[in-house]
């Protein structure tokens, strides 16, 4: 998890979600829109919404974007996505695993596709990345002085709403949990009015590859070209962060 951890962590500090502030939109009204189709407007019953919204509300997303968000996804007619995942591998053994949200798939397949080729990559079959990647809850959530003050305390309240494993930084505390367990934590932390700047299933490696800055470098051009697409949600990889590789990305 560390490595996973380490790459969160760099993305943050170096800005790249202020970045990219429009794409972080877009992908957060299709979440929306596609929780609303699936459960219903109403956030307090559809845990997927709820969700979906605190973390446009961590993202700075304005409460109007939110509001046409889930009023398109219960008109009769927006859009209708489908979730689609693309299993690879990039230069050097590294495991890509993208998740999409499209309402075109050829489209996306050929685009996905293009990617790899392009960077020296290839796509697999579906579940080829099993044995590499183990689904998870992440949630990120921003240190307080309470949490400082009482931080045995807050590791037992983790725990006991099912956290795998807690890890503290500085600004941040990143809190792992089983996907089976990603409600009851959710709750928890509506429950203690944790300021959680971010909580999502994700795919942690189980095993990391570790690569030299130039492979990193040709490596990351992929996955950037992954991200800038305007049908991924998300783009997840086993390069290990080390010291070395974190160093060559400043």
């Amino acid at each position: 998890m560390s490595g996973h951890s380490k790459w969160s962590t760099i993305k943050r500090k170096k800005g790249a979600l202020d970045a990219k502030r429009s794409k972080v939109f877009t992908r957060l009204i299709k979440e929306i829109t596609v929780a609303v189709r699936e459960g219903g407007p109403d956030p307090d019953g559809n845990p997927r919404l709820r969700l979906a919204i605190q973390n446009s509300k961590a993202a700075n997303m304005p409460k109007d974007n939110m509001e046409r968000a889930v009023k398109k996804g219960a008109g009769a007619d927006s859009e209708t996505y489908t979730e689609v995942f693309y299993e690879g591998y990039a230069s050097h053994g590294v495991a890509v695993f993208v998740e999409c949200l499209t309402d075109n798939l050829n489209r996306t397949v050929q685009n996905i596709r293009s990617a790899f080729n392009k960077h020296g990559g290839s796509l697999s079959t579906k579940g080829s990345l099993e044995f590499i990647f183990d689904r998870k809850g992440v949630f990120i959530i921003k240190r307080s002085d309470n949490i400082a003050l009482h931080e045995d305390d807050f590791t037992l309240e983790m725990i006991d709403a099912g956290a795998e494993d807690i890890e503290f930084e500085e600004e941040y505390i990143t809190v792992y949990c089983s996907m089976e367990n990603f409600g009851a934590l959710q709750k928890k932390t509506e429950e203690l009015k944790l300021e959680v700047e971010n909580a999502e299933l994700q795919r942690i490696p189980k095993t990391t590859v570790t690569l030299d800055a130039e492979a990193l470098k040709k490596v990351i051009k992929l996955i950037d070209v992954l991200e800038d697409d305007e049908d991924v949600q998300k783009v997840y990889h086993n390069i290990e962060m080390n010291e070395e590789t974190m160093a060559a990305l400043s």
